[in-house]
């Protein structure tokens, strides 16, 4: 398995919306295109508490190229992410990483 970490940082206040974005919205389209969260997390104590961070688990690197490319291209998510920043652009940047478990890893 690879686990991939994506660290959101919004713009002040947007939070919110990315969170109810993400209950109402991309999960539904992640379970259509076969893409398997791991967990999600919103910072309690450190730098920043306008932070999203989310694990992902993927089969191998083709596995995560050819399922993510069709959720990014999917109409559905385009339509609906175009909606859900009428109001302004929720997320300024946004920071991953594709991690490979180590042998003592209690995560496989």
């Amino acid at each position: 398995m690879i686990y991939e970490t994506r660290v959101y940082r919004c713009l002040p206040g947007r939070l919110p919306a990315l969170l109810k974005r993400f209950e109402t919205i991309t999960l539904k389209l992640w379970e259509k295109h076969g893409i398997s969260q791991a967990g999600f997390f919103t910072t309690l104590v450190g730098e920043s508490n306008q932070e999203l961070t989310y694990l992902l688990a993927w089969e191998s690197l083709a596995d995560r190229e050819k399922k993510w490319a069709a959720f990014q291209s999917d109409p559905d998510w385009i339509s609906a992410r175009a909606k859900t920043e009428e109001d302004g652009q929720i997320v300024a940047n946004i920071v991953n990483q594709l991690l490979v478990p180590t042998s003592f890893s209690s995560v496989k």
